[in-house]
């Protein structure tokens, strides 16, 4: 009968394996429904960071997608001509082009401060609206014009003076209607004050690069690596920008950590859906090619259906959420168990009953399956949540995975198969395997050689920049940089931290602490540094500034004398006395009252509680001198230090790498123990243990020797790529005597070998660096492992 072709079981056998098919396909389904039913998906970052350890690693993890910096999008509006009307676009004068970009810079700010998915929309068009009617006479607190000067007659006259200079300039449209209410033109301070710190050239009243695109800087309310969030930020703003009249002649370019954040997650999950299509078809064809049953090749497919959603339905039932990178690299963790039912098809003889070689398997196999669960618990030892969700699902995936091995898939299979041993081409290759030398030395050889290229790899062992792992283009990277330099847009990488006991504490040092660092501006050691008091100052100072306001009758005398002879009605001004009165009576600003204003969110997102205490975070801009701030800091006591993400991140990563390659440790021990207890022999144990220990430190040493630093990604790799090769060497090692049983252990092995090249050799040629350092390390890891595991297996008896 041809291969793979089924003869027809009796009646009730028939039935049997129909009932226990449909019984494991319904399972499977309800399983899929009550996962889709609960499965929430997470993309928060900081599910896969270890807990922090000291202030500045718990600030850290704070600031990561919270952060004033990482909120933050920059956005620039550039003529972009249309194929149609190349000639005439370009003869434009640059006059008409710059009013062009500047009303579109103008429509797109008034379309996003209407979206409430954006709390901060700036493009240097002066905001009248950051206080709103109810906080207006709240200027005289908050601007710094009464801690040099008193609203006497002689001050308001020379301001009404500018006032009427004013009124016959073009500005005359804006200041009509705040004249009255406002002859001082604090709330133009403030919005002043409130702008970017070092602002780009203006031009028709909208910001402008040197490049002629016209800038805006907008702040979204959702976190800054919060990607499915930012996209529906990044699409709101593409949208308004698309409904703007004559947006078919400019281009809207957008950059910023949110922006980073969806380019990446859009990135990542096309490289791996191409890879999956492909890698899938390319796997079932090897498959049929393997054994040339459909049947087959299709029942083969449940045991790894199961361990999917197994291990989904038990994250489901342990946490709330999900990560996405957790299922990420769960279902590439889950690539051992594809080799389950390969073992079973490939290890079948000739008439011999399904059920019966999965019998004779399960003790290997078993073995293989609780060593690999041993190694992924050093992901739950490690705990980190993500990690532990990691381990959680590959765990129950691959315990899955096996036991449907070996007591559901026999029951279904077809009941005679062809005899894998009896192929020619395996016959010869076999014979080749037997005919290699197995020198004792080859172990000391391959460890020696090891040894010397890890001693001399050049430049550190260990990844610790994750800016290094962004699968972003350098394009990207270097506009983002000339963006953020045109606009003075703050460094993502410091922060200038201040310590108190309270709110108002933070408010009063942050106070105390801007003489110093408007010395370190002037000595251009930084471009600016915006301090919270910028936007609130503290109760103590509001209430100085009230006691230097003027009651109602004193200011209404001052006002009489500085409008005598000036050409303004005498009642005009009486909503600004009204306001000065409000001010100088009313309880002082809070932050949870200021919080109400359009520029909360900013002072709020610059307040952050810290167990009995509370920080004032800084943001920095343009810095020069990253010495000279920190010496200024350290100048000012232990209540004030600059804060660098990037060493904190560093620093963090270092503490997470210990952390797990500990707990790999003690994963190693047992494993050890495992195996010797398995195989009731230490001899056996090191044919097993001794060629995954040297192909996964041979790995390091290769990449090592390329120049390649060792990153998280790689040790999670290493452990999937020891997990794989820990089969090659068990059946490897495996001695029955029997030559036929040999050529189906190399059978097998050769198919769980060209599977896994293919799928993780694809990984290696991706753009993304996660997944390259995944393919390659898997990838090199399973040709090291099955050449050292033949290598020092022991040779075939032959009777």
């Amino acid at each position: 009968m041809p291969g793979g072709a089924l003869s027809p079981p009796p009646g009730p056998a028939r039935q049997r394996r129909v009932t226990l098919l449909l019984l494991w396909l319904l399972t499977l389904a309800i399983l899929g429904g009550f996962v889709v039913q609960r499965l929430r998906i997470s993309t928060d970052l900081r599910s896969f960071m270890p807990t922090p350890t000291t202030p500045d690693q718990r600030l850290l993890m704070d600031q990561v997608g919270d952060g004033p910096g990482s909120r933050l999008l920059l956005l620039a509006i550039e003529a972009d001509c249309p194929s149609s009307a190349q000639a005439a676009c370009r003869a434009r004068p640059a006059e008409q082009r710059d009013a062009m970009l500047a009303a579109l810079s103008r429509g797109l700010a008034a379309s996003l401060e209407k979206d409430d998915r954006y709390t901060q929309v700036l493009d240097g068009n002066i905001d009248l609206g950051a206080l709103d009617g109810a906080l207006l006479p709240y200027r005289y607190l908050l601007s710094p014009t009464l801690d040099t000067q008193r609203l006497d007659a002689d001050y308001l006259s020379d301001q009404l003076q500018q006032r009427l200079d004013d009124l016959s300039s073009p500005a005359a449209v804006l200041l009509k209607d705040l004249l009255p209410r406002d002859p001082t033109l604090e709330v133009l301070k403030l919005a002043q004050r409130w702008s970017p710190p070092r602002q780009p050239q203006m031009r028709d009243g909208v910001w402008f690069s040197p490049r002629g695109e016209a800038l805006l800087l907008v702040q979204t309310r959702a976190a800054g690596f919060d990607p499915d969030a930012q996209q529906r930020a990044v699409d709101g703003i593409r949208a308004a920008f698309a409904r703007l009249p004559r947006h078919g002649e400019a281009r809207l370019t957008l950059s910023g950590p949110g922006y980073f954040s969806v380019v990446v997650n859009a990135r990542t999950r096309d490289q791996a859906d191409w890879i999956g299509r492909v890698s899938t078809v390319g796997f079932l064809l090897l498959l049929w090619l393997a054994y040339r049953s459909v049947p087959s090749l299709l029942l083969g497919a449940l045991p790894v259906a199961s361990a999917a959603l197994a291990g989904l339905a038990a994250l489901v039932l342990v946490y709330p959420e999900v990560h996405g990178i957790t299922l990420a690299f769960g279902f590439t963790l889950l690539g051992v168990a594809q080799e389950y039912p390969i073992r079973l098809l490939s290890h079948r003889r000739a008439g011999e009953d399904a059920v019966a070689s999965a019998r004779g398997l399960w003790p290997l196999l078993l073995t293989a399956i609780a060593s690999a669960c041993i190694a992924y618990l050093a992901f739950y030892a490690s705990g980190v949540n993500g990690l532990q969700q990691l381990a959680v699902f590959t765990i129950t995936g691959l315990l899955a995975a096996g036991f449907a091995t070996r007591y559901l898939l026999p029951h279904l299979l077809p009941a005679r198969v062809r005899d894998v041993a009896e192929m020619p081409w395996l016959v010869r290759a076999r014979a080749l395997v037997d005919r290699l030398p197995r020198p004792r030395w080859v172990p000391l050889l391959v460890a020696a050689a090891t040894v010397t290229m890890l001693a001399f790899a050049p430049g550190p062992f260990w990844q610790n920049n994750l800016a290094a792992l962004t699968p972003l283009p350098q394009d990207l990277l270097l506009r983002d940089a000339r963006l953020r330099a045109a606009l003075g847009a703050p460094d993502v990488r410091y922060l200038l931290v201040i310590g108190a006991a309270t709110e108002q504490g933070v408010l009063a040092r942050s106070e105390r602490l801007a003489p110093a660092v408007a010395a370190l501006v002037r000595a251009k050691a930084v471009d600016a540094i915006e301090l919270p008091s910028t936007y609130l100052p503290s109760v103590a100072t509001q209430r100085a500034r009230q006691a230097r306001l003027p009651d109602r009758a004193t200011l209404q005398a001052s006002l009489d004398r500085a409008t005598a002879g000036l050409p303004f009605r005498r009642d005009l001004f009486a909503p600004f006395v009204d306001d000065v009165e409000t001010a100088r009576t009313a309880a002082p600003l809070t932050p949870a009252r200021f919080a109400e204003s359009p520029l909360g969110q900013r002072l709020a997102e610059m307040l952050v509680r810290r167990g009995d205490g509370w920080l004032g975070l800084a943001t920095v801009s343009g810095v020069h001198d990253a010495a000279a701030i920190e010496a200024m800091a350290a100048r000012q006591g232990a209540d004030v230090h600059l804060l660098d993400l990037k060493s904190a991140a560093e620093s963090l990563v270092a503490a997470y790498r210990v952390r797990i390659l500990k707990a790999l440790a003690v994963a190693a021990v047992l494993l050890v123990l495992t195996i010797t207890l398995s195989l009731r022999s230490v001899r056996r144990a090191w044919h097993v243990l001794a060629p995954m220990t040297l192909a996964t430190f041979l790995v390091l040493a290769v990449e090592r020797m390329a120049g390649i630093e060792i990153s998280l990604f790689h040790l999670i790799a290493l452990i999937l790529a020891g997990g794989l090769g820990l089969h090659y060497a068990l059946f490897f090692e495996r001695d029955t005597g029997d030559p036929a049983e040999q050529r189906r252990t190399l059978h097998a092995t050769l198919v769980c070998v060209a599977s896994a090249l293919l799928v993780f050799g694809m990984f290696a040629w991706a753009s993304i660096p996660v997944l390259r350092a995944i393919g390659l390390t898997v990838g090199l890891g399973v040709a090291f492992h099955f050449c050292l595991s033949i290598l020092m297996a022991p040779h075939v008896r032959r009777d």
